[in-house]
């Protein structure tokens, strides 16, 4: 059980509360596509028309790359970043540096994430079976981007938001506009609180020759850049609730969404960023959760 607990601590499996809500928002909206005549929203549950077994099974495969897939890039993160892990006060507590996991051992559990996440694909369709590598080449890209560019919050945004087109994908085979409006909106979301999880090591980025927006524009900017962000993250979702054509409870999920990001920004300031972890944890994890429920229970309500 110690091993077992070593490894969630290394990929921090609590922040698959960020990208999974959304993977199951592209999940039930291919159902929805499928199943669900568009001119009689009356037809509420397709479950009873269709094979419920084949849905559950593709459910858990759906969730299944979710996790592999991000188990492997957390993983390469923290083997990648080992050197600088070691030399952050913040960070040298992870458990590569602190001897607990070695390198080599991250290396082969992503390795084998990265295997596990291709074999589940397979048993999706072809599409996803083909793009497997794509998918996996963005994530574990993310890695080595501090080393190079400023922009590596945006290249962390849209490997999360490979979630609801992916899982789109692995219902539908088909792209769509929706789904795609639905990555934007992680795109942007996910790039914005990850600039201002990185205010925390803006001197050290700095020192170090690492790049990110907070060490290339200072705090202030750095916000505002997070700020604009989250606009478009929230313009996303309005314009993603518009071309769906979503009832009430969407909307109620865009308030909560819209007021999460709000509330987020207002626990950080240039000055103070001692609620830094509650704007990154908390706020993000109910905008994501309380989002991606309202959206499912307005497709079939």
């Amino acid at each position: 059980m110690a091993v077992i607990k070593n490894y969630l601590s290394l990929i921090k499996f609590s922040h698959t509360i960020f990208a999974m809500p959304f993977a199951l928002i592209g999940f039930f909206l291919g159902i929805h596509s499928i199943y669900f005549r568009p001119a009689a929203r009356q037809i509420k549950i397709p479950f009873l028309q269709t094979d419920t077994g084949v849905i559950i099974e593709l459910l858990i495969l759906v969730l299944l790359c979710m996790i592999f897939a991000r188990s492997a890039a957390m993983a390469f993160n923290r083997y990648a970043d080992r050197r600088f892990d070691a030399q952050n006060v913040r960070t040298a507590v992870r458990e590569i540096p602190a001897g607990i996991i070695s390198p080599r051992q991250a290396l082969l559990f992503t390795i084998i994430n990265c295997i596990a996440f291709i074999v589940c694909t397979w048993f999706i369709n072809k599409i996803c079976f083909y793009l497997s590598p794509v998918a996996l080449g963005i994530i574990l890209l993310y890695s080595y981007t501090k080393r190079f560019t400023a922009l590596c919050h945006l290249i962390l945004g849209l490997g999360l938001s490979l979630a609801p087109i992916g899982a789109w994908l692995a219902v539908t085979g088909v792209f769509n506009v929706l789904p795609v409006l639905f990555s934007l909106a992680v795109i942007f979301w996910v790039s914005g609180f990850d600039i201002i999880y990185a205010l925390q090591d803006e001197v050290f980025d700095k020192e170090n020759d690492l790049y990110s927006i907070p060490s290339f524009l200072g705090k202030t900017k750095a916000l505002n850049v997070s700020i604009f962000l989250h606009l478009l993250s929230a313009i996303s979702v309005v314009v993603a609730g518009v071309y769906g054509n979503f009832g009430i409870f969407y909307w109620l999920g865009v308030v909560v969404f819209i007021g999460m990001l709000l509330y987020q920004h207002s626990l950080v300031k240039p000055t103070d960023l001692s609620r830094v972890n509650i704007a990154f944890m908390t706020a993000n994890g109910i905008a994501s959760v309380f989002f991606a429920g309202l959206v499912i229970l307005d497709l079939y309500i």
